[in-house]
């Protein structure tokens, strides 16, 4: 009888088949930290705007208590501290931030300026840590 001989087939992959799952791997790989990256980025500023509203919310208070809001030399800081030149010290009732006032998500302090009686300005410089461009997230534009 004829006995059929079978060769028995090498086990595992060859070169090209290694190389062509390690390019897909890195082009995975690649688009994840795209993905990832831009989606950090989107968290910051959201961070900051929310930290922008809490602000606000205090500077409201503070306005109930002295009847203004803070002028621009005094800044944010008065939400934890009374200023030195306030009309009547006593009608302070701070802080009205529990915690010391947080930098922006990008470590930079977060800017205040009152426009006008009514009407104030915060805002976060942005990850290019430069006021007054297009990265810049603020409460008035």
């Amino acid at each position: 009888m004829f006995r059929f001989q079978r060769r028995r087939r090498r086990q595992g992959f060859t070169l090209m088949e290694v190389l062509l799952v390690l390019a897909i791997l890195v082009i995975l790989g690649s688009m994840v930290g795209f993905f990832i990256a831009g989606m950090q980025k989107g968290a910051y500023q959201d961070l900051a705007r929310t930290q922008i509203g809490m602000f606000e919310n205090q500077l409201d208070v503070y306005r109930l208590h002295i009847g203004s809001y803070p002028n621009s030399n005094q800044g944010l800081q008065s939400l934890r501290v009374p200023p030195a030149d306030l009309q009547n010290p006593a009608k302070w009732r701070g802080p009205y931030s529990q915690k010391e006032i947080p930098t922006d998500p990008w470590g930079n302090n977060y800017q205040y300026e009152l426009l006008g009686p009514e009407q104030y300005r915060i805002w976060s410089m942005g990850p290019d840590g430069v006021s007054g461009t297009e990265d810049d997230v603020a409460n008035v534009q």
